[in-house]
């Protein structure tokens, strides 16, 4: 499963093996977040993640978690805070939202939303996403936020509900499916993450993972 290389005068594994490695013992959403990170800056290639699942012996300890990992890792993730929001989706087996979503109206470009369903959208609020700073200039950090509740309102007028949480709710489960159950996002009868052989390597429910 890959060539070590040396670097600094270390042994190491490539991007991808190190990622399926870490992801074959560590928690879902510390993988995720891992594995998005890795691809949105173009580290490996999800085909790397793939190849090097793939290169696991068949029972080998942890495959089953980092063939998880690697099918739930997307390179549209911005922030650990996405992932994690996504994995707690996927174990609350609350519908599959799409990423980065992109909003228009009348006067252009609204923005892009971290997570879209059907008529809502989601955002995972970090400070970092607003330019919020420490020591900012409070009148600087008044603009920032007026800014974001000007771009919130656009998305509502075209008729999207919103759903904000942040990192506290992110980490509680509960909390976060409460925060998109007022907005209509609620478990489904079925998890509908997966499709066809994708769905095959994942017999578990979501929230045994």
């Amino acid at each position: 499963m890959g060539d070590t290389t040396v670097a600094t005068g270390l042994a190491v594994t490539p991007v991808a093996r190190t990622l399926v490695d870490l992801a074959r013992t560590e928690e879902l959403q510390d993988s995720v977040a891992a594995c998005d990170h890795a691809l949105h800056h173009r580290l490996c290639t999800w085909g790397d993640l793939l190849h090097e699942v793939a290169g696991l012996e068949p029972g080998a300890r942890g495959r089953a978690r980092a063939q998880l990992a690697v099918d739930l890792a997307d390179s549209r993730s911005m922030s650990v805070g996405e992932s994690l929001s996504r994995v707690q989706m996927f174990r609350l087996n609350l519908p599959r939202p799409r990423l980065q979503v992109r909003v228009e109206d009348a006067a252009g470009l609204v923005g892009y939303c971290d997570f879209g369903w059907e008529g809502v959208m989601g955002e995972f609020d970090g400070r970092k996403k607003y330019g919020l700073v420490a020591g900012m200039d409070l009148r600087e950090a008044e603009r920032v936020l007026w800014r974001e509740k000007q771009r919130e309102d656009r998305i509502r007028a075209r008729g999207r509900r919103m759903a904000r949480w942040v990192w506290a709710d992110a980490v509680r489960p509960q909390q976060m499916a409460r925060i998109l159950a007022g907005q209509g996002i609620r478990p489904q009868a079925r998890n509908s993450w997966f499709a066809d052989e994708m769905s095959a390597r994942h017999p578990r429910s979501p929230g045994a993972a």
